[in-house]
């Protein structure tokens, strides 16, 4: 969106701007890899809009905003060693480029990296900032773990799977709208309804990565589509259609999704695919984006601000996660 470029192009030339050293080359260069891949930047802009909503000015959180970008990226990084993954937003993954141990060390320094960034600068209430950063970083960790756990787990439910993604994901884009709205010296209720707002978003845009990887493009996703069928990854679009399966197809697809079976990985999407549009799962995972969409929608009308910039706040969010379809 267009009234966004602007919190975009401050982001994009603050990244640009970070100093890393030059040697050890093989420590910093992924670094420069990943951030300059380029992806939406949905959270420093996040963190942006959101001081600017409650009267902030960009420089109050540009700082916040890249240690948050910092952070995320790391996550990736490592998200991408653990689940063996090649590709990341249409390039070969840190992993593949370099190698596992070369990844690790430069996920590390970039998590060293974003903790000296949410230090910096913003002295407007920083002890609060950078309570709500290390809570995040650590609720991101025990998602990532439940994740895992999902893999040998067989009996997950809707909810539970819920619980996991709003660790992993969602509760880094609330924590990205409420450090913003931290760094205007919003009132606390009022942040706490932005981290509300953020983490509901964040639940949307998950699920929607759900249906991306089974039903998306592989130019504009960035990763390689079916991923999460080839390895067994418990999705919604998997859970929602135990649910709704009759008994042959449910056996079918928990036969599939054992690890058990051999099986190649194109037949096994097409499958699995088929299996999916026969109980349409698409269209009940787009109608639960939908929800969480409308319950962070909800939120914003209650939070205080001015209403012109409200609504163009819930237009980008609304904006990003529809795009990709």
């Amino acid at each position: 969106m267009k009234e966004y470029e602007y919190f975009l192009n401050l982001a994009e030339s603050a990244i640009s701007k970070i100093d890393l050293p030059e040697l050890p080359s093989r420590l910093y260069d992924p670094i420069r890899y990943i951030l300059g891949m380029k992806g939406k930047r949905i959270r420093p802009v996040l963190t942006l809009v959101s001081c600017d909503l409650f009267g902030g000015h960009a420089d109050d959180a540009i700082d916040a905003a890249i240690g948050l970008e910092i952070f995320h990226n790391f996550t990736l990084l490592h998200d991408d060693i653990m689940d063996e993954a090649m590709l990341r937003r249409g390039k070969d993954t840190v992993n593949k480029k370099w190698n596992i141990n070369i990844a690790i060390l430069s996920g590390d320094t970039m998590f060293a990296l974003a903790c000296r960034y949410m230090a910096l600068r913003c002295s407007v209430r920083r002890e609060e900032i950078f309570d709500v950063f290390t809570k995040t970083a650590i609720e991101v960790c025990e998602g990532q773990q439940l994740d895992m756990d999902f893999e040998t787990e067989t009996e997950i439910t809707i909810d539970r799977y819920f619980e996991m993604i709003s660790l992993k994901t969602a509760v880094l884009l609330g924590a990205c709208t409420k450090i913003g709205a931290l760094c205007a010296n919003a009132a606390s209720e009022q942040a706490d309804m932005l981290y509300d707002f953020g983490k509901n978003a964040g639940m949307a845009f998950q699920v929607q990565d759900d249906l991306l990887d089974a039903f998306g493009n592989t130019d504009k996703f960035g990763k390689n589509v079916g991923g999460d069928i080839v390895t067994n990854k418990k999705t919604f679009l998997y859970l929602k259609c135990l649910e709704v399966a009759n008994d042959h197809d449910k056996e079918r697809l928990k036969s599939m999704f054992s690890g058990t079976e051999t099986i190649d990985p194109e037949v096994k999407i097409s499958q699995v695919i088929d299996i999916y549009n026969k109980y349409n799962i698409k269209q009940l995972a787009m109608k639960q984006v939908e929800s969480f969409f409308n319950q962070a929608t909800d939120i914003m009308q209650m939070v205080n601000g001015d209403p012109s910039k409200k609504m163009l706040f819930l237009n980008y969010v609304e904006w990003l996660y529809k795009r990709d379809f």
